[in-house]
């Protein structure tokens, strides 16, 4: 039986949602997005759901993560009802709900508990700076362990449960029967769509937007390699360390493309900002520029005598791997890729 959730919407004006209540169910969402099809329509199925407090369809269903916020759909409703945003709050509805912990719902509901969490983290690097006397070797030695050790934990504990929470929800409990063999003939779609996000190329005057973010995903992944496995801030090896200066200023400079949208507001994506919007790339282009200064030092010799430096680095690392990574904007990269995974898998099965 259907279950029904009659305060659905005031919960989701938790999530950022505008008043969708506006709507009048004229299809002319669906009508212009770029991206609906006649197999996979939205936004109106999910704000026709919302309306009625569906939320166990909601939580079975891709389509939120098959939007990629193109615009048309706000800049043409006739209501104003935002569908666009409606979509975006369903999605960070929809990553609480896979969080096993909670702490995504937590922090996107309550700014407070975001902040404290924050703030923590701060406290946490300078304890860490004090116990090993502020010596730099030391920090550096025990920094570059510290993003080997918090990549694998927040995979493990945190991504691997809450990817297997949106599995069940999508495709178990959606009564899904997918043959084995999908799984792995399936696989290179998570790839591209991981990868390229190649879905978005399609939303209407988007390509130079997705190709921001082809290089930003490529320039962030191999960044994280470079640091960890290749130990950015401590080898000799030339052409790592030039590899190293070209990824993060490729990170900073189109994060402060991204923040500029942000402010200026001029599409229907950015219009609306939400903390966790804000954080996420002022804090991913705040890795990218700390990140090439601290090499930047160390190549010139004056980072000893200047550790704030490096300290500053770690503190924003720490924010982004313990926080913002795990329970922030970073994981609808995450469940978005999975999603036309899951999609994929699912229509080979119809």
């Amino acid at each position: 039986m259907t279950r029904v959730n009659p305060e659905f919407a005031t919960e989701l004006i938790k999530y950022g949602v505008g008043d969708f209540n506006a709507c009048f169910n004229c299809g002319n969402c669906t009508a212009t997005c770029s991206l609906s099809t006649n197999d996979s329509s939205f936004p109106r199925e999910m704000i026709r759901y919302t309306t009625l407090g569906l939320e166990d369809e909601i939580k079975s269903s891709l389509k939120p993560w098959e939007c990629y916020y193109c615009g048309e759909c706000s800049t043409e409703c006739p209501r104003q009802a935002n569908p666009g945003e409606l979509m975006m709050s369903l999605r960070r509805w929809l990553t609480a709900k896979y969080d096993w912990t909670g702490l995504s719902g937590l922090f996107y509901k309550y700014l407070p508990a975001f902040l404290t969490a924050m703030v923590l983290v701060f406290a946490g690097v300078l304890f860490f700076a004090n116990s090993v006397n502020w010596e730099l070797e030391r920090m550096l030695h025990y920094g570059h362990l510290f993003e080997m050790f918090a990549i694998a934990t927040v995979f493990v504990v945190i991504f691997i449960p809450n990817l297997l929470r949106m599995w069940y929800f999508t495709v178990i409990r959606a009564g899904v029967k997918v043959p084995f063999k999908n799984y792995f003939t399936a696989l290179s779609d998570l790839f591209v769509h991981m990868f390229t996000q190649k879905r978005a190329k399609d939303c209407v005057d988007n390509h130079f937007r997705w190709l921001e973010h082809l290089i930003l995903v490529i320039a962030y992944l191999s960044l994280l390699f470079t640091t960890v496995f290749l130990n950015w801030f401590g080898t000799q090896n030339l052409f790592v360390v030039i590899l190293g200066y070209l990824e993060s200023a490729f990170i900073f400079i189109i994060t402060v493309d991204f923040v500029k949208d942000r402010i200026q507001k001029k599409k229907a994506l950015t219009k609306n900002s939400k903390p966790s919007d804000w954080f996420f790339v002022i804090w991913l282009m705040l890795m990218g520029l700390t990140a090439f200064f601290v090499r930047l030092f160390i190549d010139f010799n004056i980072l000893e005598g200047n550790k704030w430096l490096y300290l500053f680095h770690l503190m924003v690392l720490a924010q982004w791997a313990l926080i913002i990574v795990p329970f922030g904007k970073w994981t609808h990269f995450l469940y978005r890729s999975f999603a036309m995974y899951f999609a994929k898998i699912k229509s080979m099965n119809s």
